[in-house]
């Protein structure tokens, strides 16, 4: 994320005490709790310990959370912090701040709880998240120099589409639920490859002596159109063997950048490693789906090597990065979180290809990665957390 120059925070904090200074304090909190926490009842209600919510039913109850829920925390965090970052202006922070993490909270509360909540209160709790995240970056994005930061907005309405969609048919009135799933998890994928192309580059150079990660204007061009062309296509016509040359053009050209960014020293850094092999599990997931389109592949592995793979480990990897550059500690993974790293990987790896080497135990592959994935945000949680409510070791705002 670049260094850009800021003007001070103005409002006064409390000295040693800070979990609403800025936007990736308490959403990263929410976040690795979450994960952990959601994933933790998704186990127990697939095997039969645990009732969630009506509202969406099983399933759709565990795709909606970890990607409008657990995924959506993260982007708020994220974007809270880097667009403060980009424009030099201010975003969120102390009451107006806790009063949208409490938005999010509830709009997971409500789905999961029984209670005398009606179906329609549910639905605009957790739509009013998305478009309240967007009115709150609208301020610093518009004012900020950086037009092309404003894309981050009409991605946002996207995003809030496609918890419409999920809603409608949660609330009885369309069959439109998997598309709003699958139109949430391309777009996440956007979103994490417009940032990823900005900031793994960045922190590379940054971090690894000589390196010159690259940049092709031609590669940049063509990774976007094709990413947009299949996220319209899915969208339009989810089940088409037209899918596979786009994705495997996706694969290609993400490939390509990932290539251009390399640097060996890479591997001796978890925190930049991390990244990296976040971004190549999106790359793995794009050449999967591919297969998946012309009957290669089982499209659920698709899925979870986007998301376990892919979103999960870029994730973790770049909330334990932010947390420590903007609490001013040294740019340093600890032991326990190096482990997180690995697990996460272990679990995307158990989930994707655990079921093709012994399909017969498909529920021990579940298992199995569920616990992987729950470990590695329980040690994220563990670690980070005193991080993240504490004030900036350097004194400064934030």
């Amino acid at each position: 994320m670049e260094q850009l120059k800021i003007e001070p925070n103005r409002s006064p904090e409390i000295q040693g005490f800070a979990p609403f200074a800025l936007g990736f304090r308490p959403f990263f909190v929410l976040a690795g709790i979450a994960a952990a926490l959601l994933l933790l009842l998704w186990l127990a209600a697939w095997r039969g310990h645990f009732a969630v919510g009506d509202y969406y039913g099983l399933v759709g109850w565990h795709s909606h959370e970890m990607l409008f829920g657990y995924a959506g925390a993260v982007i708020a965090g994220f974007l809270l912090t880097a667009v403060r970052n980009w424009s030099g202006i201010d975003t969120l922070s102390g009451s107006p701040l806790a009063a949208l993490a409490g938005l999010w909270l509830m709009g997971r509360l409500l789905a999961l709880l029984p209670g005398p909540f009606p179906p329609l209160a549910v639905a605009l709790v957790d739509l009013a998240f998305l478009p309240l995240l967007a009115v709150a970056l609208s301020g610093p994005l518009w004012k900020g120099k950086q037009k092309i930061n404003r894309m981050f907005l009409p991605l946002l309405g996207a995003m809030t589409l496609a918890n419409i969609l999920v809603h409608l048919e949660a609330l009885g009135m369309a069959q439109t639920a998997a598309r709003g799933t699958g139109l949430m998890l391309n777009l996440i994928v956007l979103l994490v490859v417009i940032v990823g192309g900005r900031v793994i580059p960045f922190f590379i150079e940054m971090a690894v002596s000589g390196a010159k990660p690259k940049s092709s204007p031609r590669i940049e061009q063509f990774s976007f159109g094709a990413l947009l062309l299949l996220i319209l296509l899915e969208l339009l016509y989810p089940e088409n063997r037209l899918l596979a040359p786009f994705a495997l053009a996706v694969a290609l050209t993400q490939a390509l950048r990932l290539r251009q960014w390399h640097a060996r020293g890479i591997w001796s850094i978890p925190i930049l490693w991390v990244l990296f092999t976040g971004y190549a599990w999106l790359v793995l997931g794009f050449v999967l789906k591919g297969l998946a389109a012309v009957g290669f592949f089982a499209p659920n592995q698709v899925v979870h090597a986007l998301t376990v793979g892919g979103i999960g480990v870029l994730t973790l990897g770049m909330m334990a990065r932010v947390s420590l550059g903007h609490t001013g500690r040294p740019m340093r993974s600890s032991r326990f979180i190096n482990l997180a790293f690995v697990l996460l990987n272990l679990a995307a790896l158990s989930r994707v290809f655990g079921p093709l080497v012994l399909p017969s135990r498909y529920g021990l592959w579940i298992d199995l990665s569920g616990g992987l994935w729950i470990l590695s945000f329980v040690i994220f949680a563990f670690v980070y957390i005193p991080i993240l409510i504490r004030a900036r070791a350097d004194g400064r705002p934030g």
